[in-house]
């Protein structure tokens, strides 16, 4: 599976973006996706993830009621639609597949992109 995130960007404290991750290559359902962000000089972190079979969706505390996960199946992309950023939120986005969130972990995601860079003044 092939993923290219995109819609990064500057933007102020307050303000939206949405991200999107599309996908290809693959030949079998892909059963979870996830977004991850990394600071600098930070660890990778999970932020939200979406079951693509019974839509659920999980997201961490810091983001949960400003952040959207969805799936968009015709185009086979995914997308973070993130509201009221804050300063905190400036990372690298990056979206993976295959992994699962397990009381609140997330697990074995794999195929990273490139990533997008979000950056909030």
């Amino acid at each position: 599976v092939q993923l290219v995130e995109s819609g990064g960007g500057s933007v102020d404290a307050g303000g939206s973006l949405r991200l999107s991750c599309a996908a290809s290559g693959y030949s079998s359902i892909v059963n979870c996706m996830g977004w991850y962000r990394q600071g600098i000089g930070e660890e990778r972190e999970g932020v939200a993830a979406i079951y693509t079979g019974s839509g659920g969706t999980y997201y961490i505390p810091s983001v949960k009621g400003r952040f959207t996960i969805s799936l968009d199946d015709a185009d086979n992309t995914v997308y973070l639609t993130m509201d009221r950023l804050k300063p905190d939120d400036t990372a690298m986005y990056y979206c993976a597949h295959d992994g699962a969130v397990i009381h609140g972990a997330f697990k074995n995601f794999i195929g990273w992109g490139q990533g997008t860079q979000v950056t909030v003044s």
